[in-house]
């Protein structure tokens, strides 16, 4: 079978979420089961770095019409990696920023017509490179190819038989944009309607995918059943209450060669199941690196996120005094909004010594924090799947999450009675359930019995790619059927 991936970002060329970890490795996993796999992505200024000499074109010039006149992008051979073809759009005024989606927080203005073109993009390029039978869309930026192949494309004799699966990797993210994008895109009024891609009177390219597409997924099991409720559909959850047949939860894997403490270069020192004294060396140097001392008896906390309200960060403003009059450690790493880089910076500040903060992206750095804690703490109003809950069960480091989404589906709780489970969960959004979660880690942290059969708990888990890439292989095998 031959599919191709269309997504607006994948590691190692440019990344800005989970998205990106995950176009980047399961098509190798694809590849694995002995299929064919393309990926195509936008050629922004970043990618430019990750292509050696001059530009190798597939294709110069592909024609893209729009109201006000034609644009015009090359499609770029990006070469293979491990067995994985990679092409990239080039159309430089749409893409050749230093941004993805924005900058300084704001989305570029014309993002519908940036990702519109890219998406005619890729289906022109198969036809000339090579058709799929699937598509496999990742998140709004490509949830218009769906659209184009039931609509526009239609009656094309090349692209009619190819089926779409489109996979939601956060619903909060739908690509709204005025009425007036349907014809700026020169697609057909009669889909801008309540039942097609017509949303509160916006254009929405993900309601779009969510109708049209043959088969969906997201990116895990308990997301797949939020997403159709109020709570977390984010107005989507009629949408895909009717495709809920068509609707499959699978779970993320993670990349296990980069992503393993007894073989991560960022690390001060390796360790395994049979041999933790390398953790130790590794708490020594993260706390070094954020400028701590504690002493072993004292459990170090680790937080690794975007700093935003959709990571809980709300519940943790509310225990900041509390959480210090425990003895604790506690190390964040991350950007995001404003207000809660200053909390962190002023929680830091109040607790100078026990707290530290630093104000970055650095993947180094997070890894050295997923292998220097004791105690991870992710306390998300909602996470789709999350990928740091899985490296810390990898590298021994207890997390204390909310059940909601792939944490709940990845973390199991602690029982001490038959010494069964990974970490600690807490069910409602409520502060004091946070703190009464993180304080249940620290009990069992100073069990040292306890502590050590938890870790190896959590270092056991196997959440490769090998078992999603065999789901999504039935999803394909059921799109292209019924396509057919």
């Amino acid at each position: 079978m031959q599919i191709v991936f269309a997504a607006s970002e994948a590691v190692p060329f440019a990344k800005s979420g989970g998205l990106a970890d995950v176009v980047g490795a399961l098509p190798r996993e694809i590849l694995k089961l002995g299929h064919e796999v393309t990926v195509y992505l936008p050629l922004y200024a970043a990618v430019r770095s990750h292509l050696e000499g001059e530009l190798k074109y597939r294709v110069r010039s592909i024609t893209i019409p729009f109201p006000h006149g034609n644009r015009f992008a090359g499609i770029v051979d990006g070469g293979e990696r491990d067995g994985v073809k990679f092409y990239f759009v080039d159309c430089p005024e749409m893409f050749d920023r230093q941004g993805l989606y924005g900058n300084n927080g704001d989305s570029y203005g014309d993002n519908a017509e940036r990702f519109g073109l890219f998406c005619r993009a890729v289906l022109e390029a198969t036809k000339l490179i090579g058709v799929p039978d699937v598509f496999h869309l990742h998140d709004w930026q490509a949830a218009l190819i769906p659209v184009l192949l039931r609509t526009v494309y239609g009656a094309d004799p090349d692209l009619k038989k190819c089926a779409s699966v489109l996979t939601i990797h956060n619903a909060g993210y739908q690509g709204w944009f005025p009425p007036s994008t349907t014809e700026q895109l020169l697609l057909p009024w009669e889909i801008f309607t309540y039942d097609k891609l017509e949303h509160y009177n916006t254009f929405n390219f993900l309601k779009g995918g969510i109708v049209y597409a043959d088969a969906l997924t997201t990116v895990s099991p308990k997301y797949a059943e939020e997403i159709q409720t109020p709570e977390f559909g984010n107005g989507l959850d009629g949408a895909l209450q009717k495709r809920s047949a068509d609707l499959h939860g699978i779970l993320n894997g993670v990349d296990y060669t980069e992503w393993d403490p007894a073989v991560d270069g960022n690390l001060a020192a390796h360790y395994t199941p049979a041999d933790l004294a390398g953790k130790r060396e590794c708490r020594k140097d993260l706390l070094h690196g954020f400028g701590l001392e504690a002493p072993e008896e004292t459990p170090v906390i680790g937080i690794c996120s975007r700093f935003a309200s959709q990571k809980g960060f709300d519940l943790l403003e509310q225990i900041a005094g509390r959480l210090a009059e425990r003895d604790v450690a506690v190390v964040a790493l991350g950007t995001g909004e404003p207000y809660y880089e200053k909390f962190f910076r002023d929680f830091a500040y109040a607790n100078a010594g026990r707290f530290a903060v630093q104000i970055r992206h650095d993947d180094a750095l997070a890894h050295k924090v997923e292998a220097g804690a004791d105690i991870f703490l992710m306390p998300s109003r909602f996470e789709p799947c999350g990928l740091n809950q899985i490296h810390a069960l990898k590298y021994g480091t207890v997390p204390v999450v909310r059940a909601t989404g792939g944490l709940d589906n990845t973390v199991e709780e602690w029982n001490s009675g038959s010494y069964t489970g990974t970490g600690f969960k807490f069910a409602p959004y409520d502060a004091q359930a946070l703190l009464d979660a993180i304080d249940r880690a620290v009990t069992a942290f100073y069990d040292k019995k306890q502590w050590s059969k938890l870790m190896q708990n959590g270092m056991a888990q196997n959440f490769s790619w090998e078992k999603p890439a065999r789901e999504y292989m039935g999803v394909y095998e059921e799109a292209a059927r019924k396509k057919a």
